[in-house]
């Protein structure tokens, strides 16, 4: 029995074929890679590497065996997931799996934001598979925001539509623990974790810790989302992934990522990462 990671040279699966290397021989630990080159620091390390392609799906006939623990890292290209999701399924399914981990989005089927549909449409093509699962539904990265930090320096202004909504945010290590656990442990085969931080914040506070760290008055500007639409496009941001983003934000409103059922906390065996130690790290590295 092999532990699988797809999308290993991604930066969630990198952090998982991290924590899966410091509890288990490096002997079980496969990536699933589309370049070779890429795992190359991954192939040094004792890992084996079997090359896929989520979008070729007879690169994909070979990626799993029998017994496997396998995690489904959702894809990166919104709109051409299910199909490449599909197809990973199906080679899990033929190769007889032991198991199979898929990373989706907090609220599940209950999800109702533009984006939550292709993990919605995956999860039941899992269930339909009759393979034994485990659905990690994963909140908001806090990378999401910090990933961003230069352009809200520079305009001191945090913008959105999300209101006075709350995010229940961790960090993207947090949620490759918790993959790593359901992938190492016992007892969560046929189970869905809803995976959030320990305390949801909205955006003013957000500004506000930013203000405070940097010495500079960050305000929180939260404007229509037809107006957040056109700054996103003006910016650079292609039209229909801006659009998606809006939408994020109105669930951010809805209180659709504000949940904090502790599940995250409970697998990793400690706090989730507060929102000030993932800002505080970004602003060290971009100095």
């Amino acid at each position: 029995m092999s532990i699988v990671v797809t999308g290993a040279t991604g930066a969630l699966g990198r952090l998982v074929v991290d924590d899966l290397l410091a509890t288990v021989p490096a002997e079980q630990v496969v990536a699933v890679v589309r370049d070779k080159e890429k795992a190359a620091d991954l192939a040094a390390r004792g890992v084996e590497l079997r090359i896929a392609d989520y979008s070729r799906p007879e690169t994909l006939a070979g990626a799993f065996r029998s017994g496997d623990r396998v995690l489904l890292i959702s894809g990166s290209e919104v709109g051409r997931r299910v199909a490449q999701h599909a197809a990973v399924i199906d080679a899990a399914k033929a190769a007889g799996v032991a198991q199979l981990a898929y990373t989706g989005i907090l609220g599940g089927p209950d999800a109702d934001f533009t984006l939550a549909d292709e993990h919605r449409a995956t999860e039941q093509l899992v269930l339909d598979s009759g393979l034994p699962y485990t659905f990690l539904r994963n909140g908001w990265y806090t990378e999401n925001y910090t990933a961003n930090l230069a352009p809200v320096l520079e305009h001191r202004a945090v913008v959105s539509n999300a209101g006075e909504g709350r995010i229940a945010s961790a960090s993207r290590a947090d949620y490759a623990a918790a993959a790593a656990a359901v992938l190492t442990g016992d007892g969560h085969l046929n189970t869905a974790y809803e995976l959030s931080g320990d305390t949801a914040w909205p955006l003013a506070a957000y500004a506000a810790l930013l203000s405070e760290l940097t010495g500079e008055e960050i305000a929180y500007r939260n404007v229509p989302a037809a107006v957040h639409q056109e700054i996103l496009v003006g910016a650079g941001v292609p039209e229909g992934f801006a659009a998606i983003l809006v939408d994020v934000d109105a669930a951010i409103e809805r209180g659709r990522l504000a949940g904090t059922s502790g599940d995250l906390a409970r697998l990793i065996g400690r706090p989730t990462t507060p929102l000030a130690e993932t800002v505080r790290t970004a602003l060290a590295a971009a100095n």
